[in-house]
């Protein structure tokens, strides 16, 4: 358990705190940067949670970072057959599926498009996750549900399986799950939504399963390593 020194004494943690760490910053400082009005139109928060900005570009590369990374598991993965393998592979796919959808599927670096696609959806880009009904009805409940797994279900159920994320990185899946079940409700008290900080929360989501993949590949490598030495010696 890592320790954290505090004024109070040391606190040990069972679970990364990186995701505090980060809204902390956001809010506590990106938040109140001055300036940015007149270096670029608009404030910095602003920038970082705009459409087709920094935080949204790199969700990007982690999606499709660690879609790269679960499939080189998978196939060091010597039995295919394997319940881990399939995860692994699965993970892979969806990541793979969302870096695709966050660049509309290359739509905004080649600037091509599918008309009849582009014309159902809300944002008239070439992408599923905005067509209307899976926009409204679909997108938000699905993903809470995938962070709740993520984060409490898969690890707690069944702490046997390596692909699925441990419970260091929790955080990273529960606050989205929050965030976005706490958007949804909002308009019950206030009659609108709260502000839309979407994009904000969001990056915990690659971020975590970037980790994950991470730590998952560097353990594969220690094991094949381990093996290695092991053949050697008994040779």
């Amino acid at each position: 358990m890592k320790k954290i020194k505090t004024p109070w004494g040391s606190i040990t943690t069972e679970v990364s705190l990186l995701p505090i760490f980060y809204l902390i910053f956001i809010y506590g400082f990106v938040y109140i940067l001055p300036y940015g009005k007149i270096l670029i139109g608009v404030s910095w928060f602003d920038w970082l949670r705009s459409e087709d900005g920094p935080l949204e570009w790199l969700q990007f590369f982690e999606y499709a970072i660690s879609s790269l990374i679960c499939f080189l598991i998978y196939f060091k993965i010597k039995n295919k057959k394997s319940i881990d393998s399939f995860i692994w592979l699965i993970i892979g796919a969806a990541c793979f599926f969302i870096a695709a959808e966050e660049i509309s599927w290359g739509e905004r670096i080649f600037g091509y498009s599918i008309k009849s696609l582009a014309e159902l959806s809300i944002q008239g880009e070439t992408n599923l996750h905005n067509l209307p009904f899976f926009h409204n009805y679909v997108l938000d409940p699905a993903l809470q549900i995938i962070c709740l797994f993520l984060g409490w279900i898969g690890w707690k159920k069944w702490p046997h399986l390596i692909s699925l994320p441990s419970k260091k990185l929790c955080l990273f899946f529960l606050l989205v799950s929050l965030y976005f079940f706490y958007y949804e409700v909002s308009w019950f008290s206030t009659v609108q939504h709260i502000r839309n900080d979407q994009e904000i929360f969001e990056l915990l989501l690659p971020t975590g399963l970037f980790l994950h993949c991470w730590e998952g590949f560097k353990n594969l490598l220690k094991i094949e390593y381990k093996n290695k030495i092991s053949n050697k010696i008994n040779e």
